[in-house]
């Protein structure tokens, strides 16, 4: 019981500092996001280099990933030139470099470790500034549009939700037994179907996505929605296939009851490029 009432406050106040940091302003969701990218990076780092032959900088890994994140955000709202990802460019070159003098037993383990820090954590969290910037087509001066980026937490919590509760109640069929044996494909159904649900709603509220779209705007938020879905429930499995390797349970426990930082966003490291991709596809319609 005390585990649940810790669980569930522990969840509400994620999910409030989630809402209120992406809705308040574009500063806001910045620094949120951020402080996201680098805490969970550094959370990373520190379960790699458990492992036998591998060391990874964890500072410079979490410093990189926090300027790609800065970086991209400055990009996307017009604050910088595309300049400012020269200093990240650098970095990247730095450590590889790095290994010829470091001496260590394993350096290509070194450096697949390194880059898997930024091309499966700081890289998506990067492309949330490309759902929350962008353009008007009749001025072309770029706004901050916090409802598609919030959207997309939106949908991955409920399809969580809906995916437990339908699973514990009519779950029979193993989604993917081998990586994840608790995923059922009832479960996945009715976290989707809860998901289109949401998706209809917002469109009654906030109608098209803007940028002159052709689809109905029903349309438009149910295929996010779907997206988020289907890239989201790959995202959890390829964070449990990581945890699986690794021979962990959770990746840490920042959050009670919830895990580490990778246990909580492991689904949006997935469902945020993907979003991304499908948004860029509506333009093609």
């Amino acid at each position: 019981m005390k585990n649940l009432i810790t669980r569930t406050v522990s969840g509400v106040l994620f999910v409030a500092i989630m809402v209120v940091g992406m809705s308040f302003n574009a500063m806001a969701m910045m620094f949120l996001f951020a402080l996201i990218t680098g805490m969970t990076t550094w959370e990373y780092c520190g379960l790699v280099n458990s492992r036998k032959r591998v060391s990874v900088n964890r500072f410079i890994c979490t410093a990189a990933g926090v300027y790609l994140f800065l970086a991209v955000a400055g990009f996307c709202s017009g604050l910088t030139p595309s300049a400012v990802f020269i200093p990240y460019l650098l970095t990247v070159v730095y450590l590889f470099i790095s290994e010829l003098y470091l001496g260590q037993e394993d350096p290509i383990n070194n450096w697949a470790y390194t880059m898997l820090s930024q091309m499966y954590i700081a890289l998506p969290f990067s492309t949330i500034n490309m759902l929350s910037f962008r353009a008007d087509p009749s001025t072309s001066e770029v706004g901050y549009v916090w409802i598609l980026p919030l959207s997309v937490f939106i949908f991955l919590w409920l399809n969580d939700t809906g995916a437990y509760c339908t699973g514990s109640l009519l779950g029979r069929h193993k989604l993917f037994p081998r990586i994840s044996p608790g995923k059922t494909w009832e479960g996945s159904a009715g976290g989707a179907v809860l998901v289109l649900i949401a998706a209809f709603v917002l469109s009654r509220i906030y109608g098209d996505m803007g940028n002159g779209y052709a689809l109905p705007a029903a349309v438009q938020w149910m295929g996010l929605g779907l997206t988020v879905v289907v890239f989201g429930t790959w995202g959890d499995l390829v964070e449990s296939l990581f945890k699986r390797t690794l021979g962990i349970k959770d990746s840490g426990n920042i959050l009670p009851g919830h895990g580490g930082m990778l246990d909580r966003f492991d689904s949006s490291l997935m469902a945020l490029p993907a979003s991304v991709v499908y948004l860029y596809s509506l333009t093609l319609i």
